[in-house]
């Protein structure tokens, strides 16, 4: 999933704020492949986080979660090779996955705001402002799924909106932003280049306990 910011909207950052911003993002998406899958009794997805800390200063620290889509390369055709309980099936996966989308760059508008001192509201907040939190190519991939299915682009906005709603409630619930948290602080911390779905599942566990 990758992170992906409008230069021109974004104000500066050092390079440690920009390093917390990256890991709340990427924690969000896996708190939602993990969690929320896990939540609506979908397949499990496998996914890992991908993590390149500098060696000298002007490298950047990155961090991407990679995989962790129950659908991926959409043919525009969907619609026309499926029947009607595979059209079920295949909902309730888009919609995981357009949730998951969603919920990175959310975690980081969250965490913004807490930062500071701001209020996060689920009406300051539509796909666009999205992009000022490293969502521009997310909130690109979410519109591609509901292409894929809703044809027309009133009810793709009207399922977005929806959708949004749901990845805000997952955000702002405290259990889950709890895991966002440790998850985040867990990739600034480790020493690790790959953070695996076992290790993900590790630090939760210890949130939930």
């Amino acid at each position: 999933m990758h992170r992906h910011y409008y230069a021109e909207t974004h104000r500066p950052l050092s390079h440690q704020e920009l390093d917390k911003q990256t890991a709340f993002h990427e924690a969000g998406h896996a708190a939602a492949i993990y969690l929320l899958n896990k939540q609506k009794q979908l397949p499990p997805v496998y996914f890992e986080i991908q993590i390149n800390k500098p060696n000298t200063a002007k490298q950047h620290f990155s961090a991407k979660v990679i995989d962790g889509l129950l659908l991926n390369d959409l043919p525009s055709s969907i619609l026309e090779d499926l029947s009607h309980p595979d059209l079920h099936s295949y909902q309730c996966a888009y919609e995981a996955d357009v949730i998951n989308l969603l919920v990175g760059p959310l975690a980081e508008a969250k965490y913004v705001s807490i930062r500071d001192d701001e209020i996060f509201k689920l009406n300051l907040i539509n796909p666009k402002a999205l992009h000022n939190y490293g969502g521009y190519s997310d909130v690109e991939r979410a519109y591609d799924h509901l292409k894929a299915f809703i044809s027309n682009s009133t009810q793709q906005e009207q399922k977005m909106t929806e959708l949004l709603k749901e990845a805000y409630r997952f955000v702002d619930n405290r259990e889950n932003w709890k895991c966002i948290l440790n998850l985040a602080q867990y990739i600034l911390d480790c020493g690790q280049t790959k953070i695996t779905c076992e290790d993900v599942s590790s630090v939760f566990d210890r949130c939930i306990a």
